[in-house]
């Protein structure tokens, strides 16, 4: 594939400088902090390298006058680092707090666990560079690809920051209206009762919702909507049970937390299994490919084709491992339990990792299974965990802490790799943005703990902010090993609808469909309150009628 053609192989290429990486750290951490309030909100993050790729030539063309493509590929690669580790962290780190295993989010702990789960998946990928996306070229990585033209079209100026500023303004508005003035109504719903069976339907006025929407697409927006449809328009007044005690809302709210949501939670697990069963072959075939490795033994290798050393890696790697013991023997206070999580975890982190990046170049990082794989890797420490005779909080604490390294191993490992794709189409050096990468995990880890933590004393993590997949996480660690109960007849349905839904995609794709029917964003409008669903929904409608109107 034809790398940019103002960015020659051959010639060395400011890339790494000051101006760079300083506008890649900042907006890593400001990206970063908003995507850990939309992920608690909404249970969704949104990618951060374009809108970066976009600010960052405004400001080195607008202000510097100056800036190459690959300094700006450097920011956003920075930048979209604090996205990713926003979803490892407040997919499973809250659920320390909701599980009431912590009372507050502990700083050393909660950074080291993003810092260290952010390195294994840089270290994890790293190698799987060539085998992955260099000699896959079926592997279309479409976030990748979409920031490199976004990146090659810079030419256009500060357009598209004028219109960042619009939105950002029109949003502050919109939440000025619907939080200080209550002007707005924060959510619009309604339920009626016909005998034991409660109707609901209801929408959360939101832009960010909406916008989150418009940035996945149509179709994923889409396949959310119809997950809260089978959860909330049908699955809700199929249960029935209501007597008529308190409203008919309360009851529809009541029932989707505990049960439907755990419709969500089978249909998530079977997601995740099938996507770790299905790329299988391409995995081990790029593990394979391990062995011809070379670490360049004084050979001249082309400048777009420098990894990070071998010896690097395996440092960083040593670094991780043993610091992720020494806090699991912190968090857990038994030094046997914490390194048999240890071991779960690397093992957990180097297969998501791998499993992670195949399916980000297959179908984009909106469709990866994070969640599902998650879920896999908190069941294989609680097998673990309960076959040693681990109980009570300490098992919560070593379960918790391997989902969230393995969590943030596994956003980390996609997110390099759609960068790397980037950086492959622009004619980079892959060993700066890896480089670059773990830098920014090194540096954005330090603000999520804080950023959590005034979220949670001002809204409430699992009150306000409904933070979905930490809720999940928690009743999941709480089901196991506390005095929390797990329906598991609802797990069960909810896995015969994956399997549903997985049937029907493979029908699809027999049938030479362009559509399809992928598991994980269905499953994540199961668990979600169809509230959150709806704009979500909106936002693709819109984004769809604007992509056919500029076409």
């Amino acid at each position: 594939m034809k790398t940019h053609a103002n960015s020659p192989i051959a010639v060395e290429i400011p890339e790494s400088t000051i101006s760079a990486v300083v506008i890649g750290l900042v907006l890593a951490i400001v990206m970063g902090a908003a995507n850990v309030y939309l992920g608690l909100y909404a249970g969704m993050t949104v990618s951060a390298s374009i809108p970066a790729a976009v600010i960052s030539m405004a400001i080195m063309k607008g202000i510097f006058r100056r800036g190459t493509i690959l300094e700006n590929n450097i920011s956003q690669t920075l930048a979209s680092t604090g996205e990713t580790l926003a979803a490892g962290a407040i997919f499973t780190i809250p659920a320390l707090v909701l599980s009431g295993a912590w009372d507050t989010f502990h700083y050393w702990e909660t950074t080291l666990i993003i810092m260290l789960g952010g390195t294994l998946g840089v270290v994890f990928m790293v190698p799987l560079r060539r085998a992955l996306i260099v000699d896959r070229p079926d592997l279309t990585y479409p976030e990748g690809v979409a920031c490199s033209k976004v990146l090659i079209a810079g030419h256009e100026g500060g357009a598209g920051v004028k219109w960042i500023g619009f939105g950002l303004a029109l949003g502050t508005v919109f939440k000025y209206l619907v939080s200080s003035l209550g002007l707005v109504m924060a959510t619009v719903q309604g339920a009626v009762a016909a005998g034991r069976s409660v109707f609901y339907i209801g929408s959360d006025m939101s832009l960010a919702l909406v916008s989150v929407g418009y940035i996945v697409n149509f179709r994923v927006a889409m396949q959310v909507f119809a997950g809260g449809v089978i959860g909330w328009v049908i699955a809700i007044p199929l249960l029935g049970g209501y007597t008529g005690e308190g409203s008919p809302v309360e009851y529809a709210d009541a029932l989707g937390k505990s049960q439907v949501r755990f419709l969500g939670v089978g249909c998530m697990l079977v997601g995740g299994i099938y996507s770790i069963w299905s790329v299988r072959t391409g995995v081990l075939g790029a593990l394979a490919g391990l062995r011809g490795m070379s670490a360049a033994g004084g050979k001249a290798v082309a400048r777009t084709d420098r990894d990070m050393s071998m010896m690097s890696l395996a440092v960083l790697l040593m670094i991780a491992v043993v610091a992720t013991a020494a806090l699991y023997d912190v968090l857990i206070g038994s030094l046997g339990v914490a390194i048999a999580a240890t071991l779960i975890m690397v093992a957990a982190s180097f297969i998501f990792a791998a499993v992670a990046t195949y399916i980000c170049g297959l179908v984009g990082s909106s469709n990866s299974p994070v969640s599902g794989m998650t879920i896999c890797a908190l069941l294989m420490a609680a097998g673990v965990l309960m076959a040693l005779g681990v109980k009570g909080e300490s098992a919560i604490l070593a379960t918790l802490g391997v989902a969230g390294v393995v969590c943030c191993a596994t956003c980390a490992a996609g997110d390099m790799a759609q960068d790397l794709k980037t950086g492959q189409l622009v004619g980079s050096t892959p060993k700066r943005q890896q480089q670059m990468q773990v830098a920014s995990v090194v540096v954005t880890a330090f603000i999520f703990a804080p950023v959590m933590t005034l979220l949670h004393q001002h809204y409430g993590i699992g009150d306000k902010l409904r933070a979905p997949q930490a809720t999940l996480f928690a009743s999941l660690a709480q089901g196991f090993f506390g005095d929390g109960h797990l329906p598991w007849n609802m797990v069960a349905i909810g896995a015969g609808i994956g399997v549903a839904i997985i049937t029907l995609d493979i029908l699809l794709a027999r049938a030479g469909s362009t559509f399809r029917a992928h598991i994980m964003p269905v499953a994540v409008g199961i668990y979600l309150p169809f509230s959150l669903s709806v704009p979500i929904f909106i936002g693709g409608i819109i984004r769809a009628v604007v992509s056919r109107t500029s076409d």
